[in-house]
This record gives structure tokens, sequence and C-alpha cells, in this order.
């Protein structure tokens, strides 16, 4: 369930051009997950190759689990991470009578969340700070952790998400919680994954659980409610099918700022600064727990609709209704998202590795090739060449374009669910075991 999705940490939003991504320079900070565009883009010189010893400039052993991708600020990087402790059989045996779900859950007695700062020169660990707790915590699925959705970075201010266990606000300098709101609560079912993303002076994330469904912003400065909407959209009799993990994304359209919001069903658009629905339209088949984040170009918005039998839809954003312009089925992730590279759309299926690339206009393919592995993570397009972290460890490095070439293969000792963060000309990778730095030496 990786979530892994997010904009606007530099509270700015993002424009979107026929040929690509204008805005903060792909060169900035790593301030929220997939990079300062929100879109998996950089602009930097990575290499192409590495193993345990080769282009290794350190690597940190990480105490913990959590799939939170890292987010970078001036010489900080940042992670969280969960302690889990292991519920008795008897806790076990009674909690799961209400996993109407059937899905392979862990359980716990309690659960102790982390932030954790690493020295991005040295790998040296700053600090490793307990910022939340819950006792008898919400089941998560097996292929999720309780610390999966990413932080968000900015002016030295960290804003640490854990769905229905939490949010909190962490001073980067001095390593203080400043505030703490644990009181919005939904039924994930499968763990949390939606990752918060800041506008102005707000941060919002999305709540869309099997009983509850909305989406809310908290103050910045205080953790306060600053406003929340529910969701309007008639949901399925089935309350498995109601929940979801998606990140929003927000874009400058010719109505004006509209937040984009993919939840089970429907795709709403809202207002980000008092979240007053604007619109809301239907798949026209059914789509939940969505957890891979939208890109967007050339006036079109590429979401996936996750699970049962996932599609990628391309999302007219720009009419005063928004229409599906395209629709692919053959191998659509239910958990990466895509990365689109000008005129043209990648992405890796969850099972066996399948990458396809199409025509971001007209949804046609140009070539669908298997690389092989599991994948979770979300790819990176950086210089020309795109990143494919499989579950395996293994990162597979493509050359964009219209036809399929393979530039290498690399293996890290760990599982990759967490997607990469760029500093510099420099890779940051972070397994279940470790993070590191990799880079030309």
């Amino acid at each position: 369930m990786k979530q892994q999705n997010l904009l606007g940490a530099l509270g700015l939003y993002v424009t979107f051009i026929a040929v690509g991504i204008t805005g903060p320079s792909a060169l900035a900070d790593w301030k929220q997950w997939r990079g300062p565009t929100g879109q998996g883009h950089s602009e930097a010189a990575l290499p192409i190759e590495w193993t345990e010893t080769k282009n290794i400039t350190w690597r940190t052993p990480l105490r913990g689990k959590g799939w939170s991708s890292p987010v970078i600020e001036g010489d900080q990087i940042w992670v969280t991470a969960a302690h889990e402790d292991e519920a008795t059989e008897e806790e076990r045996s009674e909690r799961l009578k209400a996993n109407t779900g059937g899905q392979p859950v862990v359980v716990l007695s309690k659960v102790r969340l982390h932030a954790i700062c690493i020295d991005k020169h040295s790998g040296r660990t700053i600090h490793d700070i307990e910022i939340l707790r819950k006792k008898a915590p919400q089941w998560a699925h097996k292929l999720n952790s309780y610390a999966s959705p990413t932080p968000v970075i900015e002016n030295g201010k960290l804003y640490c998400h854990f769905g229905a266990y939490g949010t909190a606000c962490v001073d980067t300098q001095t390593a203080q919680v400043l505030w703490r709101n644990q009181e919005l609560y939904v039924h994930h079912e499968n763990g949390p994954g939606s990752t918060p993303v800041i506008w102005k002076d707000k941060l919002i994330f999305h709540m869309d659980g099997s009983d509850d469904q909305y989406i809310v912003a908290l103050d910045q400065s205080t953790g306060e409610v600053a406003w929340k909407t529910q969701r309007s959209g008639e949901m399925h009799k089935n309350p498995q099918i109601r929940k979801c993990y998606g990140t929003p994304l927000i874009l400058e359209t010719e109505r004006g700022h509209t937040l984009f919001s993919t939840a089970a069903d429907w795709l709403y658009g809202y207002d980000p600064d008092n979240g007053e629905e604007l619109w809301k339209m239907n798949y026209g088949f059914t789509g939940f727990s969505i957890v891979p984040r939208p890109v967007a170009g050339h006036g079109l918005l590429y979401m996936s609709t996750s699970f049962m039998k996932p599609q990628l839809l391309a999302v007219r954003y720009n009419e005063s209704q928004p229409q599906i312009a395209w629709s692919y089925k053959r191998s659509v992730p239910s958990q990466p998202s895509p990365v689109l590279v000008g005129h043209e759309i990648y992405f890796v299926s969850d099972s066996g590795g399948m990458v396809t690339c199409l025509d971001a206009l007209s949804g046609e393919a140009h070539w669908q090739e298997r690389i092989g592995g599991n994948f979770s993570a979300s790819p990176l397009h950086a210089n020309g060449k795109i990143y494919f972290h499989s579950r395996e460890g293994v990162t597979t490095v493509l050359k964009a374009g219209t036809s399929f070439e393979v530039l290498a293969t690399n293996e890290l000792d760990g599982e990759l669910m967490a997607s990469a963060a760029v500093d510099k000309d420099a890779l940051v990778l972070r397994t279940d075991k470790a993070i590191y730095r990799i880079e030309e030496r």
C-alpha cells in the first residue's frame, strides 16, 4: 500500500504545459514525495550503475519499519518509521473478528511512530524522535507499514502524517514536536497510505476509510482543522470498496487553483483554500484502494483507478465538467505512480515488472516490455533516464523514449518499497534495512 503520494512542499502551485513541467527547479531540495514538482522528475546527472560497494557514498542502517520516502531540506534527510509491538494471539483473534476484508494483516498491541534525521553529507543519524504512539492500533496489510505516508518538509518544519494514528509537526533544528493532532479517524482496513500536501498555510490530506470518507486541511501553525469536506459521491454498498489511499494534486486551471482528489469511484475537484467541492466525475466502473498519485500535462490528468482491474485514465481537466479523453487497461499499476516525460507516459505493473510506454495524447502504446520483479515504489525520471525500483531491491534504468532500451540493472541488499529522492547529483534510496547515498565516485 505504498502511498506514496504528494505536492507543494514549497507552498507553491505547480503549473503544467504541453511539453513538460515548470515551477520549482528540479534541482531544488527534495521536500516532498516525488520531488520539487511532485511528479517524479529531476534534472540531476544521476549514476546509472551501483552495487553495495560501488558508487555508495554512505549506507546508514535504519531502526523500525517504514515505507515513507526520504525528504531533504538543507543538510538534512528525513524519513519516518514505526516500532511495532506484536499483539498476543488472544488480542489478535479478538480484533480480527472485525476484519471483513479478509486480507493478510499485521496486528499490534502498540506502535511507536518516529521521525529520523540523517546528515546528508556523512550519513550520520542526527535525530531519532518518537513523535506519536498508539495502543491497539488498527491492523495493517502485510505489504504496508504503519509509517508509509511520506512527510513534507518546509522552512525548518517537518509535517509527519500517519493516517488515523495522527499528524505532527517537528522543528527540524531543535527536534521538538510543535503540535500533534490525533482527533481525526477513519478505518483504513489496510493501514495508512495517503501522503499530505501543502497549500499556502494548510496541510491537506485524504481520509478515505471503509466507514467514513473525507478530505481535510490542518492549519500548519497549530494543527487545528481549517476545513473538512465529506465525499459526496454515491458509494459502493460494500464498505471494503469505499476505502482509498490516494494523494491529491493541486493544479492551476482555467478556473483557478484546483485540488484534484482521487477517491473510490470518483475524481473530485476542490477549492484548496476552503475545501469547497467544485465538481466530481465518476469513473464509470468500480475503482477503489487507489494508491498511485496522478501526474498531469498537455491539459490532461493521468490517474490509475487502482484495484478491481485498474485502468489508466487521461482526464481533460480544463473543461467545465472534466471528461475522460482515453483509457488504457493492460498491465496498469495498482501501487506505483506513472511518470510523464514529454509526450510519453510510462508505468510499471505491480507484479511481473511489465513496463509500458504510451503516447500521452492518444493513449496508443509505443512499447510494452517485461523487466521482472514486483513494484510498489514510483519511478523517477532524471536527465533522459527512468529509474524503476522493485520490491526485490533491484533498480532497472531505462532510456526514456519510444523504443525500449535497458541501460543498467542494479541490486541492493533489501526491499525497495519507498520512492527515490535526489540531492544534487546523488540518488537517495531507502530499503527496508538502510538508507543509501549513491553518486559517481
